[in-house]
């Protein structure tokens, strides 16, 4: 039987893969922001934390509190997080800085804090839930694309530093999946700015929120894939979700390899000459 660490179990992808996880006989430590345990979650082999991602004292607290009472973490989720959406120019300060305390500092602050114990327990793995918008970002996403591309980055850089000491890790960036993601409390918009984006931002904003809750993705079968994937042999560093997301993320990568060939005569120019 594994245990799982997963922040963020209340709803959406969190909730669908700590009742997998459950259905599969392994036992969850998780945490909400209110303390409460979901319904579904009720009778189970869970233990729930309250934890606001943003609280820095909280959040090394439940970690040491997690190992400190000798309980083995095989695998360390980051699924708690929002989005932001909206314009750049209509974003304030508070809205950014909220968004990356939640959407980077914190998955960082937890693992940081985790590593002393994964380290001396053994064999264990990370998982970061990114996005797809972290690696092929579109109109209004641009804030939270940026923070789900820092924990894609983390997450890369991680696996190199602490692969020798017997930790995973994997990068998990989902594509759009039917839960209340796009529902006020799960995603914060930025006010419009003016009608200059209403063709870009609004019109990609417009197109979101009639496909919320109508989203190809199927969180429960996500759930199912993310743990037979870890649990398999050779646990990938990247994994996307969703055929939308796979979509989306090939034809970035053909862009940028594209790019990157018509400017090669121009990025060796800076090299010494030899």
């Amino acid at each position: 039987m594994a245990n799982w660490f997963i922040t963020g179990v209340s709803r959406g992808l969190g909730l669908a893969l700590a009742e997998a996880v459950l259905d599969a006989g392994d036992s969850v430590i998780g945490t909400t922001r209110s303390g409460g345990t979901p319904e579904t979650l009720r009778g189970r082999a869970i233990e729930i934390h309250a934890l606001d991602m943003v609280d820095v004292d909280r959040t090394k607290e439940v970690v040491e509190k997690v190992f400190s009472e000798g309980t083995r973490v095989d695998f360390l989720v980051n699924n708690a997080g929002y989005g932001l959406l909206g314009s750049v120019e209509s974003s304030t300060d508070a809205e950014l800085e909220h968004l990356f305390d939640v959407d980077v500092f914190a998955p960082i602050r937890i693992v940081r804090t985790a590593l002393p114990y994964l380290r001396a327990q053994g064999a264990s793995h990370i998982v970061n839930i990114t996005s797809v918008a972290g690696r092929a970002p579109g109109v209004g996403t641009a804030l939270y694309a940026s923070a789900k591309h820092a924990l894609e980055g983390f997450s890369v850089a991680l696996a190199a530093e602490v692969k020798h000491l017997g930790i995973g890790v994997t990068a998990i960036a989902p594509g759009q999946f039917r839960t209340d993601f796009l529902s006020t409390g799960s995603a914060r918009f930025s006010a419009t700015a003016d009608d200059a984006y209403r063709l870009t931002v609004g019109a990609a904003l417009d197109t979101l929120g009639k496909a919320n809750h109508q989203q190809l993705g199927d969180p429960k079968a996500a759930a199912r894939v993310i743990l037979d994937t870890l649990k398999s042999d050779n646990p990938p560093l990247q994994l996307v979700l969703g055929s939308d997301a796979l979509r989306r993320i090939r034809g970035r990568i053909k862009e940028t390899l594209g790019e990157l060939e018509a400017w090669e005569a121009v990025s060796i120019k800076t090299d010494y000459v030899q």
